[in-house]
């Protein structure tokens, strides 16, 4: 089985070097794998198949969708407007309310990409008007947008939820402490660089500027109390809430902001069918590579080695953080979790590692490379934005990448951070 699971091995890194898609080479890898062990080739699409065969899947296309409505409806600008009211009065208050923009997006959308292009460009054009180094204004929407993955609703915890078979329900209230914190650290950032590059100071708009901007905002801003306050109820699954929350921003759309049209709806499906594509198809190829690595018993092999290995949760924990935040430098976050989730996640629960925890851990840290060269597809998206280079955006981004870091730290040394809420609200 040794010399098999060489064999496909060898498959699968020619046909990434070759050029193929990452989907693509794990077929093949797959495909090379029941034909090499003398098994019928038509075991490959019925474990694709089955792969999809899930009901909490179902929630990946209707949270991309509401992402996709709230984004074409400019829902965006309110919450900014909001978001500049009630914070935009600090030292850099354009950038405390760029951050915590993207922690109210973050529970609407759950995507880095589409926080950092959705709300990116008013938040880095109302930072350069203010006197901000461009590349230090797309910098901070780009860490900032790192929030969206974490705090629910999320596609990333979806799909390990899936992958993993943990409570997707759990993983989205276990993100909810880590999200704030994320938040809360970027803020503490600015403080500090407010005063070291002399960002001005605006002057506080008052309070009926705030309620003013709430009301302007309120059935926006209203998005994530109902998708988690279902979720955190119990009235709705994870799924039933973002078929809802789909509902919810088709009539803010055509109904209260009258910002949506009728002609519009093909292109958002036709964006949402096509984003979800890439997503079916990296989750339809692990699964056939899944089942062919767990009959071959790899995981199984691996975990006691891992364990004999490390011998230590914390230490398992820092060799874990160091492997993904390197894969995800060069690799997309989901196309990782898939291919890490069946080694890694059978090792954690050896030692005692709550699941909730550990998949935060791993989301955060593949999310962390979206904004790290070279992949680092949020900085892409912000270098057009801010028309900066990419070489310049990466070296601006570095200093943001440590109080998220930091984050990373804590919820690794206090496993509460991700757990305590989930146990609070659902049970133990």
């Amino acid at each position: 089985m040794s010399a098999l699971i060489f064999k496909i091995s060898a498959v699968w890194l020619l046909s990434i070097l070759a050029g193929f898609p990452l989907f693509a080479s794990m077929g093949l890898a797959a495909f090379a794998f029941v034909l090499l062990g003398d098994l019928s080739a038509s075991i490959v699409p019925q474990k694709m198949a089955q792969a999809m065969n899930s009901f909490p899947i179902v929630a990946a296309p209707l949270f991309i969708l509401m992402g996709n409505i709230l984004a074409a409806a400019r829902i965006t600008d309110r919450i900014v407007a909001f978001a500049t009211a009630v914070i935009g009065w600090l030292r850099g208050g354009y950038a405390h309310a760029s951050i915590l923009t993207s922690m109210i997006f973050a529970g609407m959308v759950g995507s880095a990409v589409a926080d950092a292009a959705g709300s990116g460009a008013i938040e880095i054009r109302a930072m350069q008007k203010a006197g901000y180094r461009p590349e230090t204004a797309a910098a901070i929407t780009a860490s900032a947008a790192t929030i969206g993955p974490i705090i629910p609703p999320s596609l990333p915890m979806v799909i390990y939820g899936v992958t993993a078979d943990v409570s997707i329900g759990r993983l989205f209230i276990g993100g909810v402490i880590p999200g704030v914190l994320m938040g809360l650290s970027l803020m503490a950032m600015v403080m500090v660089v407010a005063r070291r590059q002399g960002f001005r100071k605006e002057g506080f708009k008052g309070f009926r500027e705030i309620g003013r901007s709430f009301l302007n905002g309120f059935f926006a801003l209203m998005t994530p109390p109902l998708i988690l306050g279902g979720m955190f109820t119990g009235i709705v699954t994870p799924t039933e809430a973002a078929a809802v929350a789909c509902l919810y921003a088709l009539f803010l759309g055509f109904f209260v902001y009258r910002t949506l049209e009728v002609r519009q709806l093909w292109p958002i499906l036709i964006d949402t069918v096509e984003t979800m594509g890439l997503v079916a198809v990296l989750v339809m190829a692990a699964g056939a590579l899944g089942w062919c690595m767990s009959i071959s018993r790899v995981p199984q092999t691996l975990t006691p080695m891992i364990v004999e290995t490390i011998a230590h949760p914390l230490v398992f924990l820092v060799v874990c953080n160091l492997i993904l935040l390197v894969v995800g430098c060069f690799m997309e976050a989901l196309a990782a979790m898939l291919i890490l989730i069946p080694i890694l996640v059978p090792a954690a629960n050896s030692f005692g590692i709550d699941p909730v925890q550990f998949g935060i851990i791993m989301i955060l840290n593949l999310i962390l490379g979206t904004i790290h060269p070279p992949i680092g597809v949020v900085l892409f998206v912000v270098t057009r934005i801010a028309n900066v280079s990419f070489e310049t955006m990466s070296k601006a981004i570095l200093p943001w990448l440590v109080p998220l870091l930091a984050v990373l730290a804590a919820i690794t040394l206090w496993p509460p951070l991700t757990t305590w809420l989930p146990d609070h609200i659902m049970g133990p």
